[in-house]
């Protein structure tokens, strides 16, 4: 159970769960989280020092041309990490490379800038397909070479059914966190103090609801309560459903 400030970002509470699973010798072989997680730097660094593979969606390609899909996204351009060079849709090659840049998200990759200059760019017939500024030439921002081939990777994979399949049993860890905020009031804080508070999420956590608080007619089970059913693990009475 970990607990930070309200205003913090989700995927940096990560490092530090698997630092101190990696001391207590708890850590899993794979890791499910939720899209507030998957920093692609994050997924990097959690493979390379604790050999934890994490598991969650990776965030989609967000610029003008991905969205609309009518233009010539990042993807449509070809980088040559041993050149230090990009060459575009219509076979210009860019005529800088910069970087890798720090970015100012502490969780996001180093970007890698490739430009490429007016006169290649305001001759181009499909320019409009490409950018929209009247009077600069393109850019192409990406991560460097390993963790571009690790988000390449990490895309095509969760388009599978295999890894769809897999990662459907994070619904459980879903439902036990509904089961703590909405039954057990977990995201009202009872005490003054980040250390107080986190030990009322240890101990609402660890709680169990007596048996004449149960609402008659809730949901039918999680994929995670259904797991401990089939291995004869008991759970709280506060996760039974009406059918039990």
């Amino acid at each position: 159970m970990a607990t930070t400030h309200a205003t913090g970002y989700d995927a940096k509470a990560l490092p530090g769960i698997h630092s101190r699973l990696s001391r207590r010798g708890l850590l899993p072989a794979e890791h499910l989280v939720d899209g507030g997680y998957t920093s692609l730097v994050h997924l990097e660094q959690a493979a390379r020092e604790h050999q934890v593979t994490v598991t969650g969606p990776l965030p989609v390609n967000t610029t003008r041309q991905n969205r609309r899909n009518n233009g010539f996204g990042r993807d449509d351009f070809h980088i040559d990490f041993d050149h230090r060079q990009v060459t575009c849709p219509q076979g210009e090659t860019s005529a800088g490379w910069h970087g890798p840049y720090p970015t100012s998200s502490p969780t996001a990759a180093p970007l890698i800038v490739a430009r490429f200059t007016k006169s290649q760019c305001r001759p181009c017939p499909v320019r409009t397909r490409c950018t929209t500024t009247a009077d600069s030439a393109r850019s192409v921002g990406f991560p460097p070479r390993e963790l571009r081939d690790l988000q390449l990777r990490v895309r095509a994979e969760q388009q599978t059914p295999e890894w769809q399949a897999r990662y459907a049993v994070r619904s459980g860890v879903e439902g036990t966190i509904n089961e703590l905020a909405h039954g057990h009031g977990m995201r009202h804080c009872r005490y003054r103090g980040q250390h107080k508070a986190h030990l009322q999420h240890v101990f609402t956590a660890n709680g169990r609801q007596p048996e004449k608080h149960l609402r008659p007619g809730r949901r039918p089970p999680t994929a995670f309560q259904n797991y401990l059913d089939q291995h004869g693990i008991t759970r709280p009475r506060s996760w039974r459903s009406a059918r039990d």
